[in-house]
């Protein structure tokens, strides 16, 4: 079977734009989350977002996005080009030392697409009639938008795809990817995740099922605080992450600097809530378990560090430390390092899993486990190491990425360090 390879990043979110800005803000612990400035959000009872800021200054003024181009994409495709175009250049990629672009794909994770767009849409529609909508308008907030903007940008013509599975979506992205590698279909995917929903009616909505924090609106860096016994919702962020995958034959030939193996992948459905996880964790243990199996490892003990999906939520945490606990065993999942990097950029939705992908493969990249900061107030049930606070140094053999979203979708990704 096909080695696939991790060799190009891009991402941006509360915590910075670009791969650089924002690990180095992952890794000193640095809270991205503050007061909602998208919108009024007086009216709401969850104040506090993790937005991006100065994206202008990075995409367009950094030459990742054309700003012609950018006033017909909605934010979250104006997030996926950019960040695609960093992975890609990131990679090593240039006009002239490009591949077989017959041979690269496209696959982005997306939880709800243009919902910015809709919005404006349905406004002009009620005040103005529906011969002043734009003709744009539905091009501008489909999900697909995203994989065939990038394409646009890249120039890529194999298989161009969005996936929809709630917080799993960008995780999928991956995964599929990985399979569309080792099966031949390509030798590149631009894979990865973008949303941008931080507006009043995606608040008031997620507000409305009680699933975002309220507590900290005077506090908002410390409103996301997974596995705290005081965690009441998680925080909504922004953003997106992309990665460049590759077979390894294909990045050997070229000599391209790598930052680690995306050795496997598993997926399950809870069958169980619409949007409650399963509290007994049968879905996620079985898709860790199918995606170690997948990426051939045996031994547990080599499992040296998990990004959690750890949204900050009554019922996920408890559930993923059970998950945990069920796969290792007690002893042994007390001995992987955990963190929640929500902690910081908040919870991105379908851009999740691809962000913290990508704050995984560097963090075995450098040898370092980024914190889950507010640990202020462990809860007595949740006994793991969630590396609280402050990151530590850690040879990183092996690593899982862990995304469950509504819909009882669970996506595993494993790494490993080469």
């Amino acid at each position: 079977m096909k080695k696939v390879m991790i060799t190009g990043i891009g991402m941006l979110c509360a915590n910075g734009n670009g791969k650089d800005a924002v690990w180095n803000s992952i890794k000193a612990g640095e809270p991205g989350i503050g007061k909602i400035t998208r919108f009024d959000a007086s009216r709401c009872l969850c104040q506090v977002a993790g937005e991006v800021k100065d994206f202008e200054t990075y995409a367009i003024e950094g030459g990742l996005l054309d700003k012609k181009a950018a006033r017909h994409m909605a934010r979250f495709s104006q997030f996926a080009v950019a960040t695609a175009v960093e992975a890609w250049r990131d990679a090593g990629y240039t006009e002239e030392n490009k591949p077989d672009m017959d041979r690269v794909g496209t696959l982005i994770g997306n939880g709800i697409g243009g919902l910015d767009v809709t919005g404006e849409s349905y406004k002009i529609l009620f005040d103005r009639g529906p011969d002043r909508l734009s003709p744009l308008a539905i091009p501008e907030l489909i999900a697909n938008e995203a994989a065939g903007n990038v394409s646009l940008a890249i120039g890529a013509k194999g298989p161009a795809q969005v996936v929809t599975t709630a917080c799993a979506s960008s995780t999928d992205a991956l995964g599929y990817a990985l399979d569309l590698i080792r099966a031949g279909r390509a030798d590149v995917v631009i894979a990865g995740g973008t949303e941008a929903t931080i507006l009043e009616f995606c608040v008031g909505g997620f507000m409305k099922m009680r699933a975002l924090a309220t507590k900290f609106n005077d506090k908002p860096s410390k409103s996301s605080r997974p596995f705290n016994a005081d965690r009441d919702g998680f925080v909504m962020g922004e953003g997106a992450a992309m990665l460049i995958l590759e077979s390894e034959e294909h990045a050997k030939a070229r000599g391209a600097r790598v930052y680690c193996e995306l050795a496997g992948y598993g997926a399950t459905s809870d069958a169980y809530h619409i949007t409650a996880p399963d509290p007994s964790g049968d879905g996620a243990v079985k898709a860790i378990n199918i995606a170690l199996k997948d990426a051939g490892v045996e031994d547990l003990t080599t499992v040296d560090y998990i990004n959690a999906h750890g949204t900050s939520t009554a019922l996920n945490d408890a559930m993923e430390t059970a998950a945990f606990k069920r796969v290792f065993g007690e002893e042994g999942a007390k001995a992987i390092n955990i963190s929640s990097t929500k902690s910081m950029h908040a919870h991105l939705l379908g851009a999740a899993g691809a962000l913290e992908a990508a704050i995984t493969a560097l963090a075995i990249k450098e040898g370092f486990v980024p914190p889950t900061i507010n640990y202020e107030n462990p809860d007595p049930a949740l006994d793991l190491n969630y590396t609280p606070n402050v990151g530590v140094k850690r040879d990183i053999r092996v690593a899982l990425s862990s995304s469950l979203g509504f819909g009882g979708h669970n996506g595993i990704l494993v790494f490993k360090k080469v």
